[in-house]
């Protein structure tokens, strides 16, 4: 076994888009799917991340969302669930919710209204992991936070019997190759990379796992990308980086968060995986853009969905 299995949390974690129908509610259908395209390679699902604009999907609907996840995943590999929020107590609550219905560990990053001292920070996540009953992936995202957490406030809360990994989205290599150094051979801490152009980097430097939103369209790349490394075949986890940043490249390039996520989506409608419709504030991409992304798509992606076998 490598280094890299050895974690509790490791490997490849989708953060999954939240399918939505024409009326704005959630795709069960869609979120079949998804789930058996991830199956199919064994990537894990995360929930209620931002690529799964979990800011803007109510709460009944939130549920709706998990319980149908858990349901296909059926145990097959762990689920992770976003608990971001504003207000601790129904991050708390959603926790508990979640726990119920068979959620594996949560994730969260930090409340984004108010500025926040490190030590606000450090406060807020132990009150937050004490409170809990599942364990607790700390989340640094700037791009929607508009701060970054200090890898000194992030090295404390490691200690905490119910924090168990990082999942870090901020760029910057020399924040990347430290955070390897602090936590690659802690075994009760794993550190999980969000910015999924140093996917390969990462997981040869040390890293236990990737956490790409590109995952959503093409989950097999990343899963041979990951099992590159782990047979200590680089040279094949390098070219397949460079084939997944092209892809990427199709959603991102010129666009912000609020535009790249609908075309996300409309990448994935170009295999019937799910509609390219999103929440507000976000809206869907014109009609152009909409079939430019999908030629796009159907050229550089080989990936083919498999069909549903019945009963799954």
């Amino acid at each position: 076994m490598t280094k890299l299995q050895h974690k509790k949390h490791r490997g490849v974690i989708v953060p999954m888009i939240t399918p939505i129908n024409k009326k704005l509610l959630i795709d069960l259908e869609a979120i079949e799917k998804i789930i058996h395209s991830f199956m199919e390679v064994e990537v894990c699902p995360f929930v209620l991340g931002t690529t799964g604009e979990s800011v803007s999907i109510s709460d009944s609907q939130k549920v709706l969302l998990v319980k149908s996840v858990i349901q296909q995943v059926n145990k097959r590999v762990k689920t992770y669930a976003g608990i971001s929020g504003n207000c601790l107590s129904e991050s708390i609550e959603n926790a508990k919710q979640y726990a119920n219905m068979g959620v594996d560990a949560v994730v969260a990053h930090l409340p984004f209204y108010y500025p926040l001292s490190s030590s606000q920070m450090l406060h807020y996540y132990e009150q937050l992991a004490n409170s809990i009953p599942l364990p607790l992936i700390l989340y640094n995202n700037p791009i929607t936070t508009k701060y970054s957490v200090p890898l000194e406030v992030i090295e404390q809360l490691s200690h905490h019997p119910n924090i168990e990994g990082v999942k870090d989205s901020e760029r910057g290599m020399e924040r990347l190759d430290e955070s390897i150094r602090l936590w690659s051979n802690r075994g009760d801490f794993s550190h999980l990379v969000g910015w999924a152009a140093q996917s390969a980097y990462a997981l040869q430097k040390g890293s236990d796992g990737i956490v790409p939103s590109t995952g959503n369209v093409s989950p097999i790349i990343y899963h041979d990308l990951y099992q590159s490394v782990i047979n200590g075949n680089f040279e094949k986890a390098n070219e397949l980086q460079e084939e997944t940043n092209r892809i990427s490249e199709i959603y991102q390039k010129d666009r912000n968060l609020s535009q790249s996520i609908p075309a996300l989506k409309t990448m994935m409608s170009a295999f019937g995986l799910c509609d390219p419709f999103v929440l507000p504030p976000m809206y869907d991409l014109d009609t152009l853009d909409q079939e430019q992304i999908k030629v796009k798509t159907k050229e550089i992606i080989s990936f083919k969905p498999q069909p549903l076998e019945k009963g799954l």
